[in-house]
């Protein structure tokens, strides 16, 4: 099974490269399930459901948060309902939405997507280890279980992301990091078969500040007071994400490689 992962949309840019290249992807990679990270895509802050259903029009099959989860207010009343939408699994009990999901895939097919927010550096969730390793326990690739589990690991440090993708190989497909909004140069199969990428990047307009327009950004790091709020670039998107495939016996990783389209960064395409 061919499986992709985008990382952070950021604004119009990001979400006008996904939409508009979408096809491409499909003829030329034939990715069988989608994943998507949106939680910048309403202009740099949250997601709208009408964004979703933008995403969702075009195949992708599972919109993942993050730390801005609940900044469009107007998302909170469809994380319930909406299975195809995940925020992260460690929230406390009772937060709104779900954090993890099984999937209809091709040929009846099922495939498991995680999400988790790391804490250092971020708002001091619940354990993200704790709460991952509670679900792969409950989960097995393979005969009598799921085909295949993506792990998406929204964190800002690089070590935390290393550690939860370590804890999770042989159990998982992939295990990528979303949130930096840079492309690490990392891409492998470790060990015992599970792809990781620490950062997939974003998909947004690289000309920027973490996709966002320059000045602004600047001046709070130069002044430090208030000043303009920061704003999505406005430029010719970069799309970034990972392709992964997977045996059918195992659901491991058998192949990974970076994906980059359009924008100012090197276009790149998995050579299969």
């Amino acid at each position: 099974m061919r499986l992709l992962y985008m990382g952070d949309v950021v604004g119009r840019s990001g979400r006008d490269v996904i939409v508009g290249r979408m096809a491409e992807i499909k003829s030329r990679l034939s990715p069988d399930f989608i994943v998507v990270n949106g939680e910048n895509a309403a202009h740099g802050f949250g997601i709208t459901p009408k964004i979703c259903e933008d995403f969702f029009s075009v195949g992708v099959d599972v919109v993942t948060l993050g730390n801005h989860t609940w900044d469009q207010r107007e998302i909170i009343p469809h994380l319930d309902g909406e299975a195809r939408i995940l925020r992260p699994l460690n929230y406390p009990a009772g937060t709104p939405g779900h954090g993890m999901g099984i999937y209809a895939g091709p040929r009846g097919r099922k495939v498991m997507v995680v999400q988790v927010m790391g804490r250092l550096f971020m708002d001091p969730l619940d354990d993200p280890f704790a709460a991952l390793e509670k679900e792969l326990a409950k989960a097995r690739m393979g005969a009598g279980g799921v085909d295949a589990i993506i792990v998406d690991v929204h964190a800002e440090a690089s070590s935390e992301k290393m550690a939860l993708g370590h804890l999770s190989d042989g159990r998982a497909s992939l295990v990528v990091g979303s949130h930096s909004h840079v492309p690490t140069a990392d891409c492998q199969i470790l060990a015992k078969g599970t792809a990781y990428q620490t950062d997939a990047g974003m998909c947004g307009d690289y000309d920027s500040v973490i996709g966002m327009k320059k000045d602004a950004a600047i001046f709070k790091f130069v002044r430090k007071i208030p000043g303009e709020r920061l704003s999505p670039a406005e430029g010719p998107g970069t799309l970034c994400g990972v392709m992964v495939e997977t045996d059918d016996r195992t659901g491991l990783a058998l192949r990974a490689a970076p994906l980059r389209l359009g924008g100012r960064l090197a276009e790149c395409w998995p050579d299969w």
